[in-house]
């Protein structure tokens, strides 16, 4: 793991199609922009801005988000996610998310990202299904 800098950003951005849409992710009834699709959104995005840091076979695993979504978004407008890192304890990075359509910000998250060894992390997950 190559030394992580506080301040580092990442932006991407997403149309909102219909299968982003609450009523067919079945998050709500309504055809606007799911919370889920949101955090999916919130979660690549800070990914992303700690790809540069990890090391061959290193990946990082999303283990908390706090999210608020506060502005609906219709069916072909894009979405646009900005990550900042803010805060790092030893494995354990910590991120500011804001997320945007094209005329407010629609939420906002703190969201921690924690770095695994990609090898390592799956055996202990596949060994749940050992008897």
């Amino acid at each position: 793991m190559k030394e992580i800098i506080i301040g580092t950003k990442k932006t991407l951005s997403t149309l909102v199609t219909e299968d982003k849409l609450a009523c067919a992710m079945k998050s709500g009834s309504l055809p606007v922009f799911a919370t889920p699709a949101m955090a999916a959104l919130m979660e690549e995005t800070a990914a992303a801005a700690l790809n540069e840091f990890l090391d061959e076979g290193e990946t990082s695993v999303g283990t908390a988000l706090d999210l608020k979504h506060t502005a609906a978004t219709p069916l072909g407008m894009t979405v646009t996610a900005t990550a900042e890192i803010v805060e790092i304890d030893r494995r354990r990075v910590s991120f500011s998310v804001t997320v945007c359509d094209e005329k407010e910000e629609i939420g906002s998250a703190r969201h921690d990202r924690f770095i695994v060894g990609a090898e390592k992390f799956l055996a202990k997950a596949n060994a749940k299904k050992e008897i």
